[in-house]
């Protein structure tokens, strides 16, 4: 998984906390879920139960594993939004490292669900969050190859 692994270098925690080691042998081929969103998006309030959903029933069939990149303001914000979600999360004092994936994956709003293959690191789907929410709630077509340009939808604008 040296791809995923890579891009962040090693700030990736458990719900416990304790870091996970993405060059583990036991996440090679994974599908990694990159799940951008904040506390204070009503979308994202509204998308994130629908992910956790479709993560629970999928997780294990689809061999995919999600990291929740948060953009909420401050850590308490942030620990409040999370403590529901089962998946990993990029350490909230990571900031910079928040801005970088961002900036790299052209995210321009939130919620936003980049999959990402997890051994390469490259994209397979930059419309995660459309394609369970709105085309593909049950992830028949899982894990989606992305269209030219994702179809718009409602989003908090990142400042």
């Amino acid at each position: 998984m040296a791809g995923v692994a890579k891009l962040f270098d090693g700030h990736i925690l458990h719900k416990s906390n304790q870091e996970v080691n993405l060059n583990d042998e036991k996440y090679r081929g994974k599908i990694i879920g990159i799940y951008f969103s904040a506390h204070w998006c009503p979308p994202c309030r509204g998308f994130t139960p629908i992910l956790i959903d479709f993560y629970k029933k999928n997780k294990e069939d689809k061999n995919f594993e999600i990291i929740f990149v948060s953009s909420d303001n401050d850590e308490e914000s942030f620990n409040d939004y999370y403590k529901d979600m089962p998946w990993w999360k990029l350490d909230y004092k990571e900031r910079g490292k928040r801005n970088e994936l961002a900036s790299s994956f052209k995210i321009s709003g939130i919620p936003a669900l980049i999959l990402l293959d997890g051994d390469s690191g490259k994209i397979i789907c930059n419309n995660g969050r459309e394609q369970i929410q709105f085309q593909d709630k049950n992830g028949e077509n899982f894990p989606w190859k992305s269209e030219a340009h994702a179809k718009a939808s409602k989003r908090c604008i990142l400042l």
